[in-house]
């Protein structure tokens, strides 16, 4: 079964900048859609950006111009560059993918989740 593995979070003060990883790993698998979502308290899960296959790429208003999603596909990975970060940017930020396995059709996968925190 195909596990995903955040890493990068943490504490960073306004206008700084973090850079987010999702690799995953497993065997006999094809990655489609890549995708971080994040969430902040007493709030919904929500899309932040994604890339296709073919790398094409979205972004939610509130982070165009400031996130970058990239994605290595020879090491199975996503990245999340974030910069300019703000305080509304705080949440717990998740790894999604799309993913076939051999032998088990397609199934979306999720990270463990990995907390970003913007403060002074």
């Amino acid at each position: 079964q195909v596990q995903l593995v955040e890493s990068g979070g943490g504490l960073v003060l306004p206008g700084g900048s973090l850079r987010l990883s999702c690799a995953a790993s497993g065997s006999s698998f094809v990655i489609y859609t890549m995708a971080w979502y994040r969430q902040a308290p007493g709030h919904q899960r929500d899309l932040v950006a994604d890339i296709s296959g073919y790398e094409y790429t979205t972004y939610a208003d509130s982070v165009k111009g400031r996130f970058t999603i990239s994605r290595d596909n020879a090491n199975n990975t996503v990245y999340l560059q974030m910069s300019s970060l703000k305080p509304e940017d705080t949440a717990v930020y998740y790894c999604a993918a799309r993913i076939r396995e051999l032998g088990r059709g397609i199934s979306d996968y999720w990270g463990q989740g990995t907390q970003v925190t913007v403060s002074s």
